[in-house]
């Protein structure tokens, strides 16, 4: 129930909004004009509408924004383009992410420097096997003084969420971002709570450790937009980067201080708006969707993908579109993302998992495979 406050007193509900403003001259006695100059006299020109800017101009200032924001990003994360242009990808589609590669290789720290470029709020859940699902996502705590009981919520009540080691707490915890990652709310004590948006979820797990981690769910897997694999750093970017912390006052830590803060949330909500608008071709649709369907029948693999990737390759074909600031989708957008959409969506055939093979060479063969429209 709203109140009402002093700067907003109540009035009838047929009270007029504004009060005319009088002339003096018009109290003095004058001819009495025909009735069409009354309706002329009393009817205000109308109000000329604000020019908008053209289209072309806004994906121009959205397209320099996004790489303001990659460039400042590479100051941090040394040696890691692709991955930047992955991340940035996910936050212009709406997406999460779910990083993976051995430690050492930046992905705390790529998330760190993207929330120093943001002006939104930020929060780091550090998951560990006794982390509860309330830790997560909040819960009751009763006041002693109003002898109520008062929803405290979690860290996930955020604009980016990182979610650190995500594999080291067990399925009940995980299960607890299902909610949040696809419908962008969280039900406390029976009441769904929405979360801010823009919203965006940045996990990040360990691939070579087994002990004390839980894979994660199918479920939870499906909604992440992209997986990225970090890998390690070519010989002249690690010489740049060690160069670079050896001189750092902060041990073996790159430091995200000197990055610019460069997006806030309206800005990223807007950035996301502009994508979703590019122009997008049929035929580019239909590939998307083949490329999608191809992995439910592709030898070699037991389970294919769902609609979430087809959803996936034309979220993420717009955002690299509007990435390299072009005024359509082209195959090529599609096809640039399609391995980090697909490889947590399929599973290997236990033969082609006894031969040594990996996900991303199947699912390579099938993207040489496909055939791409030509516009």
């Amino acid at each position: 129930m709203s109140e009402q406050t002093p700067d907003q007193p109540g009035r009838p509900v047929d009270a007029p909004a504004t009060e005319l403003e009088l002339d003096p001259q018009a109290l003095e006695p004058t001819p009495a004009p025909a009735p069409a100059a009354i309706v002329g006299a009393l009817t205000p020109p109308p109000a000329p509408a604000p020019a908008a800017p053209p289209a072309n101009a806004q994906r121009q200032r959205a397209t320099q924004l996004a790489q303001a924001l990659r460039q400042e990003l590479q100051k941090a994360l040394i040696g890691q383009t692709a991955v930047i242009d992955d991340v940035l990808t996910a936050l212009l589609a709406g997406g999460h992410v779910l990083l993976e590669g051995v430690p050492g290789l930046g992905k705390t720290l790529l998330v760190r420097a993207l929330a120093r470029c943001f002006g939104g709020e930020f929060a780091r859940i550090q998951f560990t096997p006794d982390l509860m699902p309330s830790d997560v996502t909040g819960h009751a705590v009763y006041d002693l003084q109003s002898e109520q009981f008062k929803l405290r919520k979690g860290p996930v009540f955020t604009n980016l969420l990182l979610a650190d080691e995500i594999n080291r707490a067990p399925a009940k915890t995980q299960a607890a971002l299902l909610e949040v990652m696809q419908e962008r709310q969280v039900t406390l004590e029976g009441r769904a709570l929405a979360v801010a948006q823009p919203f965006m979820v940045l996990a990040t797990q360990n691939p070579i450790e087994q002990e004390g981690t839980y894979p994660l769910p199918e479920a939870e897997l499906d909604r992440f937009m992209l997986k990225l694999r970090m890998d390690y750093p070519q010989l002249d970017e690690e010489l740049t980067m060690v160069r670079q912390v050896s001189r750092s006052s902060r041990a073996d830590m790159l430091d995200v201080v000197p990055l610019r803060p460069l997006l806030q949330a309206k800005d990223v909500l807007a950035l996301q708006k502009i994508a979703s608008d590019l122009a997008l071709d049929e035929q580019v649709l239909d590939y998307a969707v083949r490329l999608a369907r191809a992995t439910r029948s592709w030898p070699g693999l037991a389970i294919g993908a769902g609609p979430r990737a087809s959803i996936a390759l034309v979220r993420g074909g717009r955002a690299r579109a509007l990435l390299r600031g072009g005024d359509f989708v082209t195959p090529d957008d599609v096809k640039g993302c399609a391995l980090a959409v697909l490889r947590h969506r399929v599973r290997l055939s236990p033969e082609l998992d006894i031969e040594g093979l990996s996900v991303d060479q199947v699912l390579q063969q099938l993207l040489d495979q496909v055939a791409a429209p030509r516009l």
